[in-house]
């Protein structure tokens, strides 16, 4: 084949087909690299990233400071976050003692893993004490903001079954700690 001045040779020229080809071999060689390593190759996380979430902490296997004499103790409702913004979830558990009549005082205890990992979760923050003879109503957590409506009594006159006073509350992680503080009367909360 003899070529002329300004004429290209034939494998020279580049086509769609080409490039599509070419294109398709260095996506199988990357897809290939991403599924061999070496026996010993282990993932490490960059400074200052986060460890993996384990799971939320049960709120059925962790120990209450709450003295209920011969009645058990009730979870009466539970839900997960982060709260603190460590990469780990907690719960926030809502805790009475078991009866039969009447609106016994509920607690609120916020609950993190064990500290070596294995165990039973451990109260990491009281919330609301039943000494403070509340109950709880309306509870949930969303965005790492827990919010309840706390019930209550404004006279030992008031029937213990009929609580006359209503407070819509939240708290948040701010500082270090969780801080309380009022909703407006109007505030949504559902749950509990």
């Amino acid at each position: 084949m003899q070529l002329t001045a300004g004429q290209d040779l034939p494998h020279t020229r580049t086509r769609a087909l080409h490039w599509l080809a070419t294109a398709a071999a260095l996506a199988a060689v990357v897809a290939t690299a991403s599924f061999v390593q070496p026996p010993d190759a282990t993932a490490t996380a960059a400074p200052g990233a986060r460890a993996a979430a384990g799971p939320a902490p049960d709120p059925r296997a962790a120990a209450y400071p709450v003295d209920c004499g011969p009645n058990r103790l009730d979870v009466v409702g539970s839900a997960t976050g982060d709260l603190d913004g460590d990469g780990s979830p907690e719960t926030v558990a809502v805790v009475r003692c078991h009866t039969e009549t009447g609106t016994p005082p509920s607690g609120v205890y916020v609950l993190a893993g064990p500290p070596a990992g294995k165990g039973a979760p451990r109260v990491a923050a009281t919330l609301l004490a039943p000494a403070q003879q509340r109950s709880v109503e309306g509870f949930a957590v969303r965005g790492g903001v827990i919010t309840a409506t706390l019930l209550g009594y404004s006279s030992d006159a008031v029937p213990r079954c009929c609580p006359d006073e209503r407070k819509p509350t939240k708290w948040q992680w701010k500082g270090g700690k969780f801080v309380q503080s009022e909703l407006p009367a109007s505030s949504d909360t559902a749950g509990v």
